[in-house]
């Protein structure tokens, strides 16, 4: 979990958290419609019967770029009075567009500016550690930190505990390391500048991003890894490239209303006041690896909403631990203070499909918050060091999380 706007990070004393609940982009336009044709919707608050029904408005569908109503008969009727003084929904769906995004009404948003300010600070201090355990850490099967932590992680799945997702976003490469599954020796179509470390420019900037370790899955000869794919709404993304996804939640974020997800993902985690009180137990991250591939039979259309849980690949293989927050403004000697948290990490590494990237860019841009910062990958935080990482490491496997 990284910084959006690179805000410098703070310890977990937190009082307030994140709303949640963002509404669902529009489903895709029948096939045969004209580019950028209109679909009025009529919502209709009073009961009818049958026989007003066959006497209320017809939609009409002109190529023209516009939906219009249209009486069956020249004179109103008591049916055609009821059905203008409705308001008409109106969604603007482009059929080259395979995910359109309307937002929700506008207004205020009790969520913004929650963030607690908790600034970087020294890791270790006269040889003792000055911050609480830190990620994202060594998850490999047997691995154990050597920070004593007395807080355990959270090990069910997160909305059994009166939280949920207040954000969601990616780092270029992975800043978790899974021996076998994302480590120095994976691969991309991006070589890399260091061992176990990618670089990449992001869009309109000459700043590099700092890029973590890569998956196995990466094939030059095989389609899916090196078909271009046309990207509508994520920024600077790649085909063959690995990514680590972060679900922030929180038990204060502002759950089932428009205003559940936030960017930055801060003002998500502490957007309700008076909630918070053990961080360990109500602030938790998912994170799940990827490896991008045009290919449509790797396809899951709801990845804004948390990690896939699914049969026996997706979420059977857990590593659940207490950290921090991530991103590239920390490393071994510039630690977070926004501590301890709970972190759930898929230690295996999987293949999406681009769609399902774009489709939840698609709907980030739905969301009543401007999600914008959060639509291309975010830089990867170094492996953290031994000392700064908490022995409390778990093995669990989720379900129906």
């Amino acid at each position: 979990m990284s910084d959006t706007k690179s805000p410098p990070e703070q310890a977990l004393d937190l009082t307030s958290v994140e709303d949640q609940a963002a509404a669902p982009a529009p489903a895709a336009a029948a096939g045969g419609l004209s580019k950028n044709m209109v679909y009025a919707g009529v919502a209709f608050c009073a009961c009818v019967t049958v026989a007003s029904v066959a006497s209320m408005t017809a939609l009409a569908l002109r190529k023209d770029g516009e939906v219009v109503m249209e009486s069956p008969n020249a004179a109103a009727s008591a049916g055609d009075a009821v059905a203008k003084a409705q308001p008409v929904i109106t969604v603007v769906v482009d059929d080259e567009s395979k995910f359109p995004t309307v937002k929700p009404p506008a207004k205020r948003n009790p969520c913004a500016g929650k963030k607690p300010e908790l600034p970087n600070v020294k890791c270790i201090v006269d040889a003792v550690a000055n911050v609480g355990p830190q990620a994202g850490a060594n998850v490999t099967k047997g691995y154990q930190g050597e920070m004593e932590v007395m807080q355990p992680p959270i090990t069910t799945p997160y909305y059994q505990n009166k939280m949920c997702p207040v954000n969601v976003h990616w780092h270029k490469g992975t800043e978790h390391y899974s021996l076998g599954e994302y480590d120095e020796t994976g691969t991309g179509p991006v070589p890399k500048t260091v061992t176990g470390d990618l670089s990449r420019k992001l869009a309109g900037s000459d700043a590099e991003v700092r890029g973590g370790y890569q998956c196995k899955h990466y094939d030059p000869e095989e389609e899916k890894f090196n078909k271009p794919y046309v990207w509508e709404h994520c920024v600077g993304m790649t085909v063959g490239e690995t990514y680590e996804v972060h679900w922030p939640h929180s038990a204060a974020g502002a759950c089932g209303t428009p205003n559940q997800f936030q960017s930055p993902f801060y003002d998500g985690v502490f957007c309700t006041d008076g909630v918070l009180t053990n961080t360990a137990e109500q602030i938790g991250v998912q994170a799940q690896v990827f490896t991008i591939v045009n290919d449509e039979s790797y396809y899951y259309p709801d990845l804004m909403r948390g990690m896939i849980v699914d049969g026996e690949i997706f979420g059977t293989d857990m590593a659940i631990y207490t950290g921090s927050t991530t991103g590239t403004s920390r490393d071994n000697e510039i630690c977070s203070q926004y501590a301890p948290i709970t972190w759930q990490v898929d230690r295996t590494c999987h293949m999406i499909s681009a769609s399902s990237f774009d489709k939840m860019c698609a709907d980030m841009k739905s969301q009543r918050d401007d999600m914008s910062d959060d639509l291309y990958a975010h830089g990867s935080r170094e492996l953290v060091a031994d000392e700064l990482t908490a022995d409390n490491q778990q093995n669990r496997a989720l379900r129906g999380n």
